[in-house]
């Protein structure tokens, strides 16, 4: 089970209907178009088009699989106490005093340029459950991070 929010459910179906209704008839088309081509054996646009067909199946899959595992979180019945998922972190490297903010969603809506972080990430992990004031050390691959919980809020 994966929780998220009602806008990333969205955007999985949304995503699902492109690939279903755009992207398999531009895959059959190119399949077709290099079959016309003649003698398959030899035919390397064949080859290239059916592995490209095979791997926008496998994604039509897998956001399939998302979308059946998807428990959408009511937004309205989070608190702001702690951290958790769907929760908006502001806080501190004490280190550097360098502010951070991110909210941490599941892994398909995970987007770094738009501040949201898996809940597998061990920042993610490593804030959970805390409040307001906390410090926190996270182990990350560069070594570990204290962090300051700043701000929590929700949605």
């Amino acid at each position: 089970m994966s929780y998220m929010s009602q806008d990333g459910y969205d955007k999985l179906i949304a995503e699902l209907k492109r690939l279903e209704g755009v992207e398999r008839p531009k895959a059959s088309a190119a399949i077709a178009e290099a079959r016309d081509k003649g003698d398959l054996s030899e035919n390397s646009e064949y080859e290239a088009a059916k592995e490209a067909q095979a791997h926008l199946e496998s994604k039509i899959n897998q956001l399939k699989q998302a979308i059946a595992e998807a428990k959408i979180v009511d937004t309205s019945r989070l608190s702001a106490d702690s951290v958790q998922i769907l929760s908006k972190v502001e806080m501190t490297n004490l280190a550097n005093k360098a502010h951070m903010s991110y909210t941490i969603v599941s892994e398909s809506e995970a987007n770094l340029r738009e501040g949201k972080i898996s809940i597998q990430t061990p920042i993610a992990q490593g804030l959970l459950n805390h409040k307001v004031g906390d410090e926190v050390e996270v182990k990350i691959p560069r070594g570990t991070i204290k962090l300051r919980i700043d701000k929590i809020t929700v949605g």
